[in-house]
């Protein structure tokens, strides 16, 4: 099989590149390096089996050969990149759509299209499950965001509906592991690398606010399992275990033996209360749910991030 990765050289897409590689197919990894970093697929780049490609999929693409997969990674993810490049995440999450998409249609590829929780916005209803429609702000902040993943479900919905493509949506929740840049901006590596560094950890709000954190190897079993699935509507992929920030906070200092204090900031705006995945398809569709517990999951993470900066 010959498969395409938009944001191959990014965190959950280099960890795609490998995974598709050990299959045995023939990977083409796309990137602009916007938040993607070459470093992240050096290791690859000796595989006859694996080639790079430096674009703007918001620009067209052109393919030569057939292409049996694509799946659309491409995009900001971290509050910090998506306000930093409003504009480019807008166009990623339409334009890159639309042409990866245009291009499964010339190629008759299967297509996977990375979408997120934060299409549920500030939820209303605890857990989501994917027939929940969510409540999004469509001009805050974060809507740059928000809205170009809900309007590229749509588009991807569309050519499935109207093209036939075989198209697979998936919603990711806070995802971790290898590869997560110490200046992320979520809060698995801030905390992280505040603790290491001696910082205080930043808690937005009181804390109370939840999260639930998938390590990057069972999102991946999860993301593969879906592509060969005749199934096409959205499929939440997380860990529905839940935590609260200060408890998570606490969690990362115990772990790495910091010093560290907490210290409390302003939350920002739209930012979501609550976040539990409701795994119930996942785990009919694919027979998949989360292995790697939280405490095993951070340690090696944990690890990485040692190395990170001893390296600096």
């Amino acid at each position: 099989m010959r498969t395409l990765v938009t944001g191959g050289a990014g965190f959950v897409g280099s960890h795609l590149c490998e995974t598709f590689l050990a299959m045995g197919h023939e990977v083409i990894c796309v990137d602009n390096f916007i938040t993607g970093c070459l470093g992240n697929v050096e290791h690859l780049r000796n595989n006859p089996q694996f080639s790079f490609i430096r674009h703007d999929i918001s620009h067209h693409l052109e393919i030569d050969g057939p292409i049996d997969n694509i799946l659309h990674f491409a995009s900001p993810a971290s509050p910090v990149d998506y306000l930093k490049h409003p504009i480019p995440t807008l166009k990623v999450g339409s334009l890159g759509t639309h042409n990866t998409l245009g291009l499964a249609k010339a190629k008759n590829s299967s297509y996977l299209l990375a979408s997120t929780s934060e299409v549920y916005g500030d939820p209303e209803r605890h857990p989501q499950s994917e027939d929940y429609w969510g409540n999004v702000n469509p001009i805050g902040i974060r809507g740059v965001y928000d809205e170009a993943k809900r309007f590229s479900e749509a588009m991807v919905m569309a050519y499935h509906r109207y093209h036939n493509i075989n198209t697979h949506i998936i919603r990711i929740f806070n995802t971790y592991g290898n590869r997560m840049r110490l200046d992320d901006g979520r809060v698995l590596p801030n905390f992280m690398g505040q603790a290491l560094r001696g910082e205080p950890l930043t808690v937005y709000g009181d804390g109370s606010q939840t999260r639930s954190f998938c390590h990057v190897d069972d999102l991946v079993e999860g993301i593969t399992k879906l592509l060969f699935k005749d199934f096409h509507e959205p499929v939440n992929l997380g860990n529905p275990s839940e935590v609260t920030i200060l408890e998570f906070a606490k969690e990362i200092l115990d772990l790495s033996g910091s010093k560290s204090q907490i210290i409390f900031h302003p939350l920002p705006q739209d930012d979501p209360k609550v976040r539990k995945p409701d795994i119930s398809r996942a785990k009919k569709l694919l027979g998949w749910e989360p292995k790697i517990q939280r405490t095993a999951g951070l340690t090696k993470t944990l690890k990485h991030f040692q190395e990170k900066i001893a390296r600096k």
